[in-house]
């Protein structure tokens, strides 16, 4: 008889381990979460596990299985914390409060303007790229292309005109 006292599977010896462990671990698992309810749920989830294993787990470790089952629920709650915030930041990312019918103008009208830009002269393409994609100044144009600031103000002028003659057409 002396055997199955020491025999988890035992309810009354399942009880006494409850009543012997619980108010510590509670404690400590409360410690960790600073949540009544997430310490109430992790309680309950490792006495659960101890029940399932109780053929497994030997008597006299049976306090150190209880705390590490407990930390390791706590754990696992955490990381699973840490991907569901990195999966909303992704997802609001990604996510646009624009319509599809929106989203399909708006790539054709970058597009155009790619097209447009790709159409103009040389000369021209290259002043209103450094001028509008590098952020350029005019002064730093015309050092760079070793041209006047009047020549690049022409350039730009006769790049906006045709961009806005082509992408106003179409």
């Amino acid at each position: 008889m002396a055997k199955q006292l020491n025999k988890i599977c035992d309810s009354e010896v399942f009880e006494r381990i409850y009543n012997t462990y619980a108010k510590s671990l509670r404690r400590f698992i409360y410690f960790k979460t600073n949540n009544i309810e997430e310490t109430e749920d992790i309680l309950q989830d490792t006495f659960v596990k101890l029940w399932n294993n109780c053929d497994k787990v030997i008597h006299d470790t049976v306090k150190s299985y209880l705390f590490t089952i407990a930390n390791n629920l706590f754990l696992n709650i955490k990381k699973h914390e840490a991907v569901v915030r990195k999966n909303q930041v992704h997802i609001a990312k990604e996510s646009t409060n624009e319509s599809p019918e929106f989203l399909m103008i708006e790539k054709q009208y970058l597009e155009k303007i790619e097209a447009a830009i790709a159409e103009l002269p040389p000369k021209q393409r290259e002043a209103f790229l450094m001028s509008r994609i590098e952020k350029k100044k005019n002064k730093e144009i015309a050092e760079t292309l070793n041209i006047s600031v009047k020549a690049v103000e022409k350039r730009m002028h006769q790049a906006l005109k045709a961009l806005t003659e082509k992408i106003g057409k179409v």
